[in-house]
């Protein structure tokens, strides 16, 4: 059987034990990996494999050992349960065990998941599990978390339905992300929310949402978009000291100062622009970029950028010029631009 859409997000939530086998496949293993992990411990449960009643058993050894399958779903455990036998890494070539061990499955045996890379659809092992009785396989495919799967994470982590602000806020998270990192942002604000009844904020979300750029290379920007000059030099310092290149800043703030472009030139204005950029940015960042991108204009962002690129070249250049010297000049000339009218 195939499941799609809805009817598979609500199938590897609750996975039927009464099936014979299971088969994921996707082209981002740690989508497929995530999924896995949930399918195996609702068949389970947490003491499952603690209880051996999970066998795992590499693809790479079935091929040299063909009856340790068969002998793994026949086994009788020591603890009653449920028993799963886990195939990782599954292939075409396992095809004609696969479908010698379904052949022979009975109720009661171990109940078969398999997990394989991106299969198409002529694929033998694909179309078997579509069609033996008994047996489902669910395509993972790179399309980002949808309602259901987020509420689904959310409760796991302890937290109720949010309100439509924070929803808005995880969702568009959850297209900025891969999948295991948004899992672990989720986690994090389970975490971060524990014994705070208040309703989830997009604060709240902000405070553990991974930052686009390097914190420190954050501050830094900050400080020159808001022009405070002073700072600069002090602060370029601190960066070198922790062992960042001129090179690299001046690609960080190449990506931030385009970010503001972005930003500044969305139609819509800067408010509309700031909810366009991926990944996403939230609370009281997603105020100060729509404020600096307001503050700044689109042309002298433009004259920023040309700044930047100019002092890419030499950096990249034959140039003997220090590259450090080279790369706080071009700071300082950023941070008076807001002051010039």
């Amino acid at each position: 059987m195939k499941l799609t859409g809805r009817d598979a997000q609500a199938y590897l939530r609750r996975p039927d034990p009464a099936h014979a086998a299971i088969l994921l496949f996707g082209s981002d293993a740690m989508r497929v990996a995530l999924k896995r992990k949930d399918v195996v411990s609702a068949l389970v449960g947490p003491e499952g494999e603690a209880e051996m009643r999970l066998t795992r058993l590499p693809a790479a050894d079935l091929r040299k050992d063909s009856a340790a399958l068969l002998d793994a779903v026949k086994a009788q455990g020591f603890f009653p349960g449920h028993r799963v036998v886990l195939v990782e890494d599954a292939t075409d070539g396992l095809a004609p065990l696969v479908q010698t061990v379904l052949s022979d499955w009975r109720a009661g045996d171990a109940q078969i998941v398999l997990t394989a890379g991106q299969l198409t659809a002529k694929s033998a092992l694909r179309k078997l599990l579509e069609k033996a009785p008994g047996s489902v396989a669910i395509g993972l495919y790179d399309d980002p978390p949808g309602r259901d799967e987020v509420l689904s994470l959310l409760s796991t982590a302890g937290l109720g339905e949010p309100p439509r602000d924070a929803m808005e806020a995880l969702t568009a998270l959850a297209h900025g992300l891969p999948p295991g990192d948004f899992r672990q942002t989720i986690e994090k604000l389970g975490l971060y929310k524990r014994g705070d009844s208040s309703p989830l904020s997009p604060a709240d979300i902000d405070a553990v949402a991974p930052a686009a750029l390097d914190v420190d290379l954050d501050e830094v920007l900050d400080v020159i978009a808001a022009g405070e000059t002073g700072k600069v030099g002090p602060a370029l310092r601190g960066l070198t000291a922790q062992g960042v290149a001129p090179v690299t800043l001046c690609i960080g703030a190449t990506r931030y100062f385009r970010r503001l472009h972005q930003v500044a030139s969305d139609p819509g204005g800067a408010a509309a622009g700031v909810g366009r950029l991926r990944p996403p940015v939230f609370g009281p960042r997603r105020d100060r970029l729509v404020r600096t991108a307001s503050d700044w204009g689109r042309d002298r962002l433009e004259r920023a950028l040309a700044t930047l690129t100019d002092t890419d070249l030499q950096l990249r250049s034959a140039s003997t010029a220090p590259q450090q010297a080279l790369m706080e000049r071009a700071l300082i000339r950023l941070a008076m631009m807001p002051r010039a009218r």
